[in-house]
């Protein structure tokens, strides 16, 4: 395991782990809680979660041009990846898909540095049930763009991968939660 990797690791479990009784955005309880926001937004989280994402892309071949996801979680997780990608190119830029299509101006539901025709990795910041990676890869192809696979910062488990892979699309997670407890 890379010190970047158990860096990310210990920062995961010293900023974002929760203990106790939680209700998941799916619905879920869960006796711990991932808030990953507390490390993607993290000026050193960023900067990990930027290089290792980077290197996660190009080691299973993806090449896409930009990265993104729904927000507000996958929005750090892209920034990062794309200011990695400064320092070592090829560029991958970053985007973020809304919850609803914008209402006023040119009415876009991805928003940033996409364009019809984009080959995308769609990116999580904590994968649990893949709705919402799935909810942005619809959204990316509604819009023209090609989904290459999904990459999570963390993956909890609890059926995401199996969801993601069924809808015919690659997963890759940089940390398990079995990692994390």
């Amino acid at each position: 395991m890379s010190a970047r990797r158990q860096r990310l690791i210990a920062l995961l479990k010293e900023r974002s782990l929760l203990q106790g009784e939680f209700v998941l955005s799916s619905g879920r309880r869960s006796s711990c809680y991932v808030d990953c926001r507390r490390t993607t937004m993290h000026a050193e989280g960023l900067a990990l979660i930027g290089a290792l994402g980077l290197e996660a892309l190009r080691r299973v071949g993806w090449q896409p041009q930009a990265v993104g996801g729904m927000t507000l979680g996958a929005d750090p997780v892209a920034y990062a990846i794309a200011a990695a990608s400064h320092a070592d190119p090829p560029l991958v830029h970053g985007f973020t898909v809304r919850k609803d299509p914008k209402v006023h101006g040119a009415g876009r539901r991805v928003e940033g540095c996409f364009e019809p025709g984009a080959r995308v990795v769609v990116v999580e910041d904590v994968l649990t049930t893949g709705n919402s990676s799935l909810e942005a890869a619809r959204a990316i192809g509604e819009a023209g763009g090609s989904v290459l696979g999904v990459l999570a910062v963390v993956d909890r488990g609890e059926g995401g991968r199996e969801a993601i892979e069924g809808a015919g699309l690659a997963l890759h997670a940089l940390v398990a939660l079995p990692e994390l407890v």
